[in-house]
């Protein structure tokens, strides 16, 4: 919250319940999803103020947004450091690991692309081990 302040931002009611939902959660949540969770602390939230305050935190870098197979984004709070996202298609956990060994791969396609390469992004979707023994029993 100190970084929307410190970039100019008023830290509103609707800012700060949406930051600590997203910096509470476990999981990516979309739009819909923060603002469902937002009513309930503040009923007088709009969809509009929750968009505007994720736009702004993701210019920010506070928050990542996260490409779901099903086609729509969801965010997670932001960490520091380069890392990547896994997320369990099931239950929605996500665990964050770190890709340093991509850098030879990212090189071969910068190579035969014939593009810099300036940043990446990787989310990998699967099913965590809750949930695959859930389903084995």
């Amino acid at each position: 919250m100190e970084c929307l302040q410190a970039n100019g931002y008023r830290l509103t009611n609707p800012r700060r319940i949406t930051v600590e939902i997203l910096a509470n959660s476990k999981r990516p949540l979309n739009a819909s999803e923060i603002y469902q969770l937002a009513k309930e602390q503040y009923a007088k939230i709009g969809l509009v103020s929750v968009y505007r305050t994720i736009e702004k935190l993701e210019e920010l870098n506070l928050i990542q947004r996260v490409h779901k197979p099903e086609g729509c984004h969801a965010y997670i709070a932001g960490f520091t450091g380069h890392q990547h996202l896994l997320i369990c298609t099931k239950c929605g956990k996500t665990e964050f690991f770190e890709g340093d060994d991509l850098q030879q791969l990212i090189a071969r396609v910068s190579l035969e692309s014939n593009f810099i390469i300036q940043d990446h992004w990787l989310t990998l979707f699967g099913i965590c081990s809750d949930c695959q023994q859930k389903q084995s029993h």
